[in-house]
């Protein structure tokens, strides 16, 4: 249940709503045009607890990319607000600023626009100021400075971020294709093609069920074992590609990706399994994780592999105190992990069959009583757990630590978004 401190229409709140508004660049209330939007956004009688929730977290959202720079500056979003238990310094991670980039495209007011084309142009900017240059895009960078002296862009090395995911990069690449269908501006879908050329050179595999491959490690190794999760983003990101530039090799690519992601399916408990081992073939039975299983459907729609909602709903539950939802694998249940939670949610909302909005709204509801109840709320923000250490089963834990990757799912997921469709 929501706070119920969050129920009553104050007269603070509203000039609470009025002040994001007016940082927005709106008119004020009760007029038309892109103001009028957004008094419908924030709740037309401004009586809704849920829309309060949905504008502070982009209040948030605006905050962890204003910490060093503001207005057109070139820049990244700080990923997590550090605490005793957490401190990754001035670490934006590239995935949660492409999850920020979907999520201002969501909501679509014109300073959102405007916000989501200054990380767009930033993502471009380290991608062709990268050493190599070859079109690949790092893991992480700091924000304080995104930019060092001289031009270069300031490449994670402290916290091992320098390395290049094939599943981050799909995640950057549909987020440039969001922002050049969103646009027209031809930079981001010249960035996204270069993108995908690096991992069709760098990854792309024939071993087992091809697919492709994990990217490179933070000392530039290879890394040969094969991600379901990573397949899946690329089959999202290939297909964007197609539909935006007409090329039918894109086409062909995501297909060559589904076939990966296809072979992992078990029919017989519904799931899928989580990719293979460095061999390229034998299949990795743990942990199972929950990305997998709600992105399998948002990216497919195929009510094939439907029911992998329902076996994340069933086998990855957690409860922690006054939260329920879902955790990031079955190897650690004990504490809800809130992005994966709104994953679960969008995931439903897609789905729509009996019971799926039930589903989706106490997720949601889940996570609005985490903005405001959470170890290390501030009553915007979304924690990345319920709890400190919360188990991967991949050799990295999540903390209650106000995430930018969680809110942005949050708001994504809230209205009825879906990020790995060409919106």
């Amino acid at each position: 249940m929501i706070n119920a401190a969050r129920s009553n229409l104050t007269r603070g709140r509203r000039e609470f709503i009025k002040l994001a508004l007016r940082s927005a660049g709106l008119a004020t209330l009760g007029s038309t045009g892109p103001a009028a939007s957004a008094s419908r956004l924030f709740g037309a009688e401004l009586d809704d607890p849920a829309a309060s929730s949905l504008s502070k977290a982009y209040m948030f959202l605006d905050q962890m990319m204003d910490l060093y720079a503001k207005g057109l500056t070139l820049r990244l979003a700080q990923s997590y607000v550090n605490t005793d238990m957490l401190n990754l310094g001035t670490l934006g991670f590239t995935y949660d600023n492409d999850v920020m980039i979907m999520a201002l495209l969501e909501r679509g007011l014109s300073n959102d626009l405007s916000r989501a084309r200054v990380l767009g142009n930033s993502l471009v900017y380290a991608q062709s100021h990268d050493p190599y240059a070859d079109g690949r895009i790092r893991d992480g960078y700091d924000t304080d400075p995104f930019i060092l002296s001289g031009g270069t862009v300031n490449i994670d090395y402290t916290y091992g971020q320098n390395g290049t995911a094939t599943g981050n990069m799909a995640w950057t690449g549909m987020a440039l294709c969001q922002l050049y269908h969103k646009t027209g501006a031809s930079s981001y879908l010249n960035a996204a093609k270069s993108i995908a050329s690096w991992v069709q050179t760098n990854t792309y595999d024939t071993r087992g069920s091809g697919g492709y491959t994990a990217g490179l490690d933070s000392g530039y190794t290879a890394q040969l074992y094969k991600s379901t999760e990573h397949n899946i983003d690329l089959y999202a990101f290939f297909t964007m590609l197609a539909s935006l530039t007409g090329n039918s090799q894109w086409a062909t690519d995501a297909q060559w990706a589904l076939g990966f992601v296809e072979s992992m399916w078990d029919s017989t408990d519904g799931h899928f399994w989580t990719g293979t081992g460095a061999d390229g073939v034998t299949t990795n039975y743990y942990p199972v994780p929950e990305d997998c299983q709600s992105w399998s459907y948002l990216a497919l729609k195929n009510s094939t592999y439907a029911g992998s909602i329902d076996w994340a709903y069933a086998n990855l539950a957690a409860t922690d105190g006054s939260f329920s939802g879902v955790s990031f694998s079955n190897a650690d249940t004990t504490g809800v992990w809130f992005e994966g939670t709104t994953h679960m949610a969008a995931a439903f909302r897609a789905r729509n069959r009996s019971g799926d909005l039930t589903k989706a709204k106490a997720f949601l509801q889940t996570v609005q009583l985490a903005q405001t109840t959470a170890l290390n709320n501030d009553g915007l923000g979304i924690d990345a757990a319920s709890k400190d250490g919360l188990q991967t089963g991949f050799g990295y834990d999540y903390y209650a630590a106000l995430h930018v990757g969680a809110t942005g799912w949050y708001c994504i997921a809230d209205q009825g978004g879906n990020p790995l469709l060409l919106k």
